[in-house]
């Protein structure tokens, strides 16, 4: 009787994708240095324990001043102040900017006390005094009018305190791990490396630099180290094993051994029909074959199937590692693994598909540049998938990413760069543009939001699928929504943009004024800021927060028969303002304020006190041509249900989220 054994009912290939689906190939995360982190996947989020940068800076060389000094001053009529002093990059500032007064300041220094903007040198003339050193008894001539925070990069506005930094699922290149050193980051838990065993069988086969026998049919193992790099590529971690011959007890050793030692093995020979051909009863002995045979060409002959671990093995690992046994031929290997295995093995460590480096999209909005000289624009991209291919366009809407040459996170939520012609002066929208990617391995956001940072937000985004989230502000997220970039907008407080939009959901959080623990100056409201002697970090006008405070200000002016703007001008800080939500309470933390507007949840989680001033609700709309789309969707899935027992795995995440978060809960009858 034969051993040969036939191949019949060859399997479809999608029924070998389920076969490979169902294995286990996924490692238990772990903990590297950042400087062996390139390359690899986040396993958890990380947010930002400090503000970049994290003090007030000048953004160029000039004088710190008080923009009020300089408020009507111009070529004919300039403005004269004493210079007090200098500060310089690297240095703590040992002046303090009085009335009438200046000091010379270098890029990237500290902003001195009492100084709330920068002129530029340009600006300026020496016009008396500062003879034999004599820096202090110096005037200058200022020609230009300054308003505050002019020509200052303030403390968090590349990335912010409290700030989502890094999604779960990022990839780690060279711009994330800038972006991580910047906040002091040193080691980050990432996914795992599936240990990938490699094993070739065939008693021709010699490995490379090895002595080769022609006239013995002998041939180099080309398979061993081809498979290897594919791996490595495809974010595994090859192990190659000694070759195997066609020895049935051999070929079962070396098997089992690269199954105890790792989450995937797989072999190359050894599977077709032939009598020779003894791989698949080592599967069926040792383990489970679940397909044998693919109707696809090159690749008919391929094994997928389950090795049990024997006792010695690491018992973290499991009973049992996947299998999938290649053909033999060095063509039909490579094919079967970039086609079926590869994207098991990125899958299993969170790495994107591959894609090309140049994609051609069209803008998303419209682009005006008019300096005459080459601009290389960061752009992000947002594939609309199905429903962009259901419309006859499958290109990528591409949308400029741009906070300034010194942010860092332009780069981090930027996909490529546009190189813009210095002849085009437009950009229209929907004009295709050739975007060079940062890397082949970039993978747009499958969902772009823009809007209010929040807590239970950043919650909420972990449960997607690569989201893209821009903390924008309740208003520019507003507007950008209108303009037809974004997939949603999160808002929070009152608005006055009317937007074609559906809203999907949306909760209640507390807002309020952040103080130290006990309430040392037993601050009840807003009229405290304005009656008493106290230092009050605020947030800019974009923020939702700001605009809850604006609008009680408005009842506290209207109560007091006052103009809100000298009630405002009476609050000492009114004007300097944080860019996340948790800046004015860490402001508070560290002492260099007495109040700050915030959240009862920020309070809590960094020890301070809290002053309710109200509730104020947070909406998630989405744009009206968008709310079918499967990511639009998928968020508003997890913004439903009534109860945390609605937050499972494939149900609704936001009542888990907000029953953890203190201050929050959900909108009335679950509608915003």
């Amino acid at each position: 009787m034969s051993d040969r054994k036939e191949f019949r009912d060859l399997a479809t290939p999608e029924a070998a994708r389920e076969a490979i689906a169902s294995l286990d190939l996924s490692p238990a995360p772990e903990t590297v240095p950042l400087r062996e982190a390139r390359g690899r996947v986040l396993a958890e989020r990380v947010d930002a324990d400090i503000d970049v940068p994290g003090f007030d800076r000048a953004s160029m060389d000039g004088y710190a001043v008080r923009a009020r000094d300089t408020f009507g001053a111009d070529e004919a009529d300039p403005a004269e102040l004493d210079l007090v002093g200098a500060v310089h990059a690297g240095a703590a500032p040992d002046v303090t900017v009085e009335p009438g007064t200046c000091a010379e300041i270098s890029t990237g220094a500290v902003m001195p006390d009492g100084a709330d903007a920068v002129v530029m040198v340009e600006r300026t003339d020496e016009v008396g005094g500062g003879g034999d050193g004599d820096e202090g008894s110096a005037r200058i001539a200022v020609r230009t009018s300054v308003a505050p925070g002019d020509h200052v990069m303030t403390a968090g506005t590349d990335i912010a305190a409290g700030a989502r930094a890094l999604g779960p699922g990022t990839r780690l290149t060279p711009r994330e791990i800038g972006l991580l050193s910047a906040l002091g980051v040193d080691e980050v838990p990432v996914r795992g490396r599936p240990r990938v065993g490699i094993v070739s069988t065939g008693d021709e086969l010699v490995r490379p630099g090895e002595e080769l026998d022609p006239s013995r049919g002998e041939i180099y193992d080309v398979n061993s180290t081809t498979i290897a790099a594919g791996v490595e590529e495809a974010g595994g971690e090859p192990v190659l094993y000694p070759h195997a011959g066609d020895d049935y007890d051999e070929m079962e050793r070396l098997l089992r051994r690269a199954a105890d030692e790792c989450d995937l093995v797989l072999s190359s020979g050894s599977t077709s029909a032939s009598a020779v051909d003894v791989i698949y009863r080592v599967i069926e002995a040792r383990g489970e074959l679940l397909l044998h045979g693919v109707a696809v060409k090159p690749g008919k002959p391929m094994l997928i199937g389950r090795l049990d671990r024997t006792d010695e093995a690491d018992d973290s690992r499991g009973s049992e590692s996947a299998y999938v046994g290649l053909p033999g031929y060095p063509v039909s290997a490579l094919t079967i693994f970039r086609t079926f295995v590869a994207p098991a093995i990125r899958e299993a460590a969170g790495q994107p598909e591959p894609a090309t480096a140049t994609v051609e999209g069209r803008m998303g909005v419209e682009e005006r540049y008019g300096e005459g000289r080459l601009r290389l624009m960061p752009v992000g991209l947002l594939d609309l998938g199905a429903d962009a291919r259901d419309a006859g366009d499958d290109r990528p809407l591409v949308y400029p990413v741009d906070k300034g040459s010194g942010a860092t996170t332009s780069l981090v939520e930027a996909d490529g760069v546009v190189a813009v012609d210095p002849d085009t002066e437009y950009l229209d929208v929907g004009e295709t543009v050739s975007v060079d990617l940062f890397s082949p391995d970039v993978r747009p956001p499958t969902l772009l939001g823009v809007g209010e940072d929040d807590p239970a937000l950043n919650r909420l985004l972990d449960r997607l699928d690569n989201p893209r989230y821009l903390p924008v502000g309740s208003r520019e997220g507003l507007r950008r929504l209108r303009d037809g970039v974004p997939d949603v907008a999160v808002t929070a407080g009152p608005t006055d943009r009317d937007v074609d939009a559906a809203e999907l959901g949306g909760w209640t959080r507390e807002w309020g004024l952040v103080v130290p623990d006990g309430n040392p100056e037993g601050i009840e409201g807003i009229a405290d800021l304005i009656d008493r002697d106290l230092r009050f970090r605020n947030r800019p006008t974009v923020s939702g927060l700001r605009r809850s405070l604006d609008a009680a200000l408005d009842d506290l002016a209207a109560e007091r028969d006052a103009d809100r703007r000298e009630l405002a001008e009476d609050i000492d800080g009114y004007e300097r303002t944080a860019k996340a939500f948790e800046s004015p309470a860490r402001a508070v933390a560290a002492s260099d304020a007495d109040a700050g507007l915030g959240l009862r949840e920020t309070a809590g989680r960094l020890g301070c006190g809290f002053v309710s001033l109200g509730e104020q609700s947070v909406v998630v709309r989405a744009a009206a041509d968008r709310v079918d789309r499967g990511p639009v969707a998928a968020l508003a899935a997890e913004l439903g249900g009534d109860d945390d027992a609605d937050a499972t795995a494939d149900g609704a995440a936001l009542g888990a989220i907000l029953a953890d978060l203190p201050g929050y809960s959900r909108n009335s009858r679950n509608e915003p």
